[in-house]
């Protein structure tokens, strides 16, 4: 999965998860993607029931893949920078802008998804054709792509391996595009923002959760500020992260 390290308060770039900075080698890290979970498993979590074998009615796509709550539907949530929306990828309509953000040279050297539209695509698609545990989503605000997130289940990811996950834990990453929407204390509150959306339309989720870099600071100073708590270290394929939680029950404290 890509980073959760939103450190766009201070123009600094979030960090591949599993990834400590652009010298790790990658090859051991562990993607969301590489674990694939039956349809068995995903009707179970989903609350439905697979077609059984020879059926010739198949569950659809909210039957077995709708882990999230249709993100899609949630709608747009006013910020103190603005109004935002949470917009799921339609790759032909967004994979040129979402490219771009991935061959800037700042962003490029944590995601490390620079070089051809096709390797961006493929990142994309693989997650859109895949389970339903993550979400691609453009980040509008004011109407204006500005933000790449990813929604996911954190309770289904690999990073449930690392740390004492819970049913329907949500995992944010976040990457701010623009050069000039760095640094200006937009990450905190878009982070504080769609952890209030998942909250509120994620009633089975009691947590949001994120795992920025231990020692990338601004990262996790924008996580605090956006109401997050710091919980602990955890060890990740290549990096020491820290565990960032913001609880269902502190939300309106923090």
């Amino acid at each position: 999965m890509p980073p959760t390290d939103a450190s766009a308060d201070t123009g600094a770039v979030p960090v591949h998860p599993g990834r400590s900075g652009p010298a790790e080698d990658s090859r051991d890290c562990e993607d969301t993607l590489d674990l694939r979970l039956s349809d068995e498993f995903l009707a179970l979590v989903a609350g439905t029931t697979p077609a059984s074998p020879g059926s010739s009615s198949q569950p659809g796509p909210l039957d077995v893949r709708d882990l999230l709550d249709q993100v899609g539907t949630w709608g747009p949530i006013k910020t103190p920078v603005g109004l935002f929306h949470l917009l799921p990828v339609h790759v032909e309509r967004d994979l040129p802008i979402i490219s771009g953000w991935m061959n800037d040279p700042g962003v490029a050297a944590f995601w490390q998804l620079a070089g051809s539209r096709a390797q961006t695509e493929d990142h994309l698609r693989a997650q859109l054709a895949g389970d339903g545990r993550s979400v691609p989503c453009l980040g509008m605000l004011d109407g204006t792509p500005m933000s790449y997130w990813e929604i996911y289940r954190a309770d289904l990811d690999p990073l449930a391996r690392h740390y004492p996950a819970r049913p329907h834990d949500t995992g944010v990453h976040l990457l701010v595009g623009e050069v000039a929407d760095r640094g200006r204390g937009l990450g905190s509150a878009l982070l504080r923002a769609v952890a209030d959306l998942v909250l509120d339309h994620r009633p089975a989720c009691a947590r949001v959760v994120a795992e920025p870099d231990l020692h990338n600071t601004p990262s996790v100073a924008a996580f605090l500020k956006a109401g997050f708590r710091y919980a602990s270290e955890v060890d990740l394929p290549a990096k020491r992260a820290a565990l960032m939680i913001r609880d269902r029950s502190l939300r309106h404290l923090m």
